[in-house]
């Protein structure tokens, strides 16, 4: 029996178990990503290993969500995340400089390699072909200290995509349709595995924006096959050599299909207060709209920001209207910048915020009492956006200028027939992004360009005490039986969550688990892989 790509990844990093649904397995972790919310206290944890480096082929941490420092904590907390990663061997993300998933995909992910986030939208890259799964900071921890990952094997679902999306529909739409069909549960225990002519027809931005929001419908993952699209838009992050020819053996079985003409697709929007509450935009036409923001990890790329842009050009934003753009990272923001799409957007009345996780969790931009926001974020959850009572709907970046420049919800389409001139904008790839892997971008600090070599702590960042350093090295006693999702399930309002691994099986999970991982590594070391692996270089330690 053929395999699906999932099982292709999965089993190419398999250390334990066997790929049956619902069965527990061990995986090998290539990639983690940590961001400032959670990731104070992995690094304090993975202290607590008494290991000199992470041992994951690259280890990355972002400032992404308290970007705006607010008091001394938060800029504690960067200088000790940038100490920590300086001391261990990570790459550190200035404050600023985006959102860890989409300044991940631009520099880091790769298809065919596995990837570990103590972030629930992790799977972002999927869109690249890189199995990615958002978990609990102890989880991450453990990783990078060489310990497998342990959860249960989820049914592969494809969905298999037809036809290619008609003028005004867009990705978020292919996403949103899902979530009113499957609604928020919809994916728990699965990852979605996208197929068909209709997979081949999106661009790598586009298949993103639908991974990404597949942590919505709850699923473990999502995952796009790799073709010449992403070798091409690796080619324009100077990443080619990262390309691996991915796709589902012909034989390969999948629990169940889900079809989807995109051909039939239309502007849609999700309305308050859950992203399942999926309906066509006409069926909302007319609600006075005070507030507009485009942006986020899920449609915060140059590609997502430049048809508002375009469609903006020329015109400005209503009078009781205010339109923010929040860039998903300063790549983004620069691109736009040099192109002179943002003195465009900034003479038609928008307003720029820095690259940030931000006013999707509710820091910033709050909306006023009794109004309605429209935003292209991935949430709407009763009160997240900072404020009780609110009423956010999700959309597309062209149903939210369409918007901006109404005052009122309005279908694109209807719009561009009352204008006249308003032509759909389409998506449009930048043609030179960036350098890639961090290289010469002020704003990554790679391990060898580490400034600090000890951990650097405030006074609100305490020491693990000896009593729990012990229980993070007691020797293992059984793997956990918790299969459960990413630590932040769709269906929860926050970012709390909780980690992947129970409390009874915490204490189990220190040096014993890294020293069973190294082991079956040299065991496996003889064994044919049927995915290229680790082609960067990086410094001498930091490859497992």
């Amino acid at each position: 029996m053929g395999q699906t790509i999932t099982e292709q990844i999965l089993g190419d990093h398999l250390v334990e178990g066997e790929l049956t649904p619902g069965e527990e397995i061990g995986i090998e972790i290539d990639q983690v990503l940590t961001q400032d919310t959670t990731g104070t206290m992995v690094w304090l944890q993975f202290e607590a290993l008494d290991l000199d480096e992470v041992q994951t082929e690259l280890a990355a941490q972002y400032c992404d969500h308290q970007t705006y420092q607010f008091d001394f904590k938060n800029t504690d907390d960067h200088r000790f995340l940038r100490s920590a990663a300086g001391t261990f061997g990570a790459y550190f993300s200035r404050p600023g400089n985006g959102i860890c998933h989409q300044v991940h995909k631009e520099n880091f992910a790769a298809p065919g390699k596995t990837l570990l986030g103590s972030d629930s939208h992790t799977p972002t890259p999927g869109g690249l072909g890189q199995l990615a799964i958002g978990a609990g900071g102890l989880d991450i921890a453990v990783a990078m200290g060489g310990g497998a990952y342990y959860v249960e094997m989820p049914e592969v679902v494809n969905v298999q995509l037809t036809g290619e999306l008609p003028e005004w529909a867009t990705a978020k739409d292919v996403a949103l349709h899902l979530l009113g069909e499957l609604t928020v549960k919809g994916g728990v225990g699965k990852v979605l595995e996208y197929t068909g002519e209709g997979a081949e027809s999106l661009t790598i931005p586009e298949r993103t924006t639908i991974t990404n929001l597949g942590t919505e419908l709850g699923a473990t993952s999502s995952i796009f096959g790799t073709d010449e699209k992403t070798k091409d838009w690796l080619a324009r992050q100077d990443r080619e050599e990262e390309f691996v020819e991915l796709s589902p053996d012909e034989d390969a079985e999948y629990a169940d299909t889900i079809e989807v003409d995109l051909s039939d697709l239309e502007p849609l929007i999700a309305t308050p207060s859950m992203p399942d509450n999926v309906v066509p935009v006409r069926e909302v036409a007319g609600e006075d709209v005070e507030q507009v923001i485009i942006g986020s990890c899920t449609n915060g790329a140059y590609e997502d920001i430049l048809p508002g842009a375009k469609m903006l050009k020329g015109r400005e934003v209503a009078k009781k209207t205010e339109m923010i753009v929040a860039p998903g990272s300063k790549q983004a923001s620069e691109m736009l910048a040099r192109e002179g799409w943002t003195a465009e957007m900034m003479a038609a009345g928008v307003n720029f915020s820095e690259a940030t996780c931000g006013a999707c969790i509710g820091i910033g931009h709050v909306p006023a009492s009794d109004s309605v926001s429209l935003r292209t974020f991935n949430r709407n959850f009763e009160g997240r956006s900072g404020i009780e009572d609110d009423s956010v709907y999700l959309c597309s970046p062209e149903v939210a200028t369409a918007a901006a420049i109404t005052g009122k919800i309005i279908d694109p389409r209807d719009l561009a027939d009352e204008l006249g001139d308003l032509e759909a904008p389409g998506l449009e790839m930048g043609t030179k992004y960036g350098p890639g892997m961090g290289e010469s971008d002020p704003d990554i600090i790679s391990p060898d360009e580490a400034v600090d070599d000890d951990l650097i702590k405030g006074p609100n960042i305490g020491d693990v005490p000896p009593e729990g350093r012990a229980r993070l090295r007691h020797p293992w006693r059984g793997a956990p039986q918790d299969g459960g999702q990413h630590h932040d399930r769709p269906h929860h309002p926050g970012d709390g969550g909780h980690p992947q691994v129970p409390l009874e099986h915490r204490e189990a999970l220190g040096v014993h688990a890294v020293a069973r991982r190294r082991h079956v590594r040299t065991a496996r070391a003889g064994r044919r892989r049927r995915l290229p692996r680790g082609r960067r270089e990086l410094r001498p330690g930091l490859l497992a």
